[in-house]
């Protein structure tokens, strides 16, 4: 006897009952980590607004231009949370083709357009008018979304090369080349190691995954030393003479050491006066720990932690292997890209262009980041809606006798 969920074709046998009773701890994560999103976009309100006021006042002669535009994206990201959450997370399942096709597609478009003329510099964003997002960031989607269907698709035969291993290898390297031509080598690697970490997790053969990492490794690395601007960046990142330091790289580290133990105060960073580029965004979190030191910075470091711990627990406690699947890429991409970004404000790795998550200044990053939440908070509320439509099936069907 089956009992089915009316709003996905998902099914659940009546020995399933028992997986499917919330348990506390994962009731308690979803609250949390709703909580730690709302504080981290609303950290990102107060940092957008202190850090980007003078390039602001500069550029478009209003210090408060890129304050309200980042509080419109928040409510709006807040709002795609909620919305999302009330959804079946099962609907990414039946329209991961299609998502990653359309990804597939923008990315190719960005790449046609630049080799026309049509774009100049780095083909990554796609849009018209102040309408824009970053392609590759809804690609990072599609192959967290498609790649947990067909890992959940293939697990009686996922260790099979042919039909297992293959398939979802063509589609990652054609996503992750495609936005390594746009060129963002750093974004491109990211991908690649969500995609390789999921398939990890799915159960596929751990030789074949370490066969071609290190096919992998010295193809990209011949590619990022091909631009001179990354070997710069090498460079700039080994070296040991301050003088060869890149200047983004030196004005970062001077904020960092400003900030002190607590900082300098609210509104106080003296990096964010046009010394320090990008500020508002790669790196905000050099405004973070200039204004309100060490103990602020490592305040963001561990809502992130935070994040990532209640991620594992939503992951853990998935209704069905596609829920875990999801939740686990979305869980890695997110704090992968807040490690990496911190990371680069500390001079611990090289030089990229890596937004922080829910802070940075940017519209659809936020909105992306905060549909992956609304997904997660989704497959943390599954088992409940599931159990509380039973409920309604039942005294509906005892109504009608």
């Amino acid at each position: 006897m089956l009992k089915r969920d009316l709003s996905s074709d998902f099914a659940i046998s009546t020995d399933q009952e028992e997986f499917l009773i919330p348990s506390r701890v994962e009731g308690v994560a979803g609250k949390l980590m709703m909580l730690i999103v709302a504080i981290l976009i609303c950290i990102g309100v107060v940092i957008v607004y202190s850090s980007g006021a003078g390039w602001a006042e500069n550029k478009y002669a209003s210090s408060e231009y890129f304050l309200w535009r980042q509080l419109v994206f928040s409510v709006l990201g807040i709002t795609t949370v909620l919305l999302v959450a009330q959804l079946d997370y099962h609907l990414f399942w039946k329209t991961s083709k299609i998502i990653l096709v359309a990804s597939i597609l923008l990315l190719a478009t960005l790449l046609a357009l630049k080799a026309v003329g049509r774009i100049s510099g780095a083909a990554r964003w796609i849009g018209f008018g102040p309408i824009k997002f970053q392609v590759s960031d809804f690609a990072k989607y599609a192959v967290i979304f498609h790649f947990s269907r067909l890992l959940t698709e293939k697990q009686s035969y996922i260790r099979d090369l042919n039909n297992s291993y293959y398939p979802l290898l063509t589609i990652l390297l054609t996503v992750v080349a495609l936005v390594a031509l746009e060129p963002n080598f750093s974004t491109a690697t990211l991908i690649a190691l969500i995609g390789f970490m999921l398939m990890f997790i799915g159960g596929v053969n751990i030789r074949h995954l370490l066969s071609t990492v290190s096919l992998l490794i010295p193809i990209a690395a011949v590619f990022a030393i091909a631009a001179p601007y990354r070997v710069a960046r090498l460079l700039s990142f080994t070296s040991k003479d301050e003088k060869e330091i890149s200047y983004q790289v030196v004005q970062a580290l001077i904020g960092l050491g400003n900030g002190g133990l607590f900082g300098l105060g609210i509104g106080a960073s003296k990096q964010r006066e046009l010394y320090l580029p990008l500020s508002y965004n790669d790196f905000v979190f050099v405004v973070i720990g200039e204004e309100y030191g060490f103990v602020g910075a490592v305040a963001v470091i561990a809502l992130f932690a935070g994040f990532f711990v209640c991620g594992l627990i939503i992951a853990k406690h998935a209704p069905d292997n596609f829920g875990k699947y999801v939740a686990s890429g979305i869980t890695m991409a997110i704090t992968l890209f807040a490690f990496i970004n911190i990371a680069v404000a500390c001079h611990l790795i090289p030089t990229t262009g890596v937004a922080l998550p829910f802070i940075s200044y940017g519209g659809t990053a936020l909105l992306l980041n905060s549909l992956g939440v609304g997904i997660l908070m989704s497959i943390s509320r599954y088992k409940k809606r599931v159990i509380e439509k039973s409920a309604q099936l039942g005294v509906a069907e005892r109504s009608m006798e």
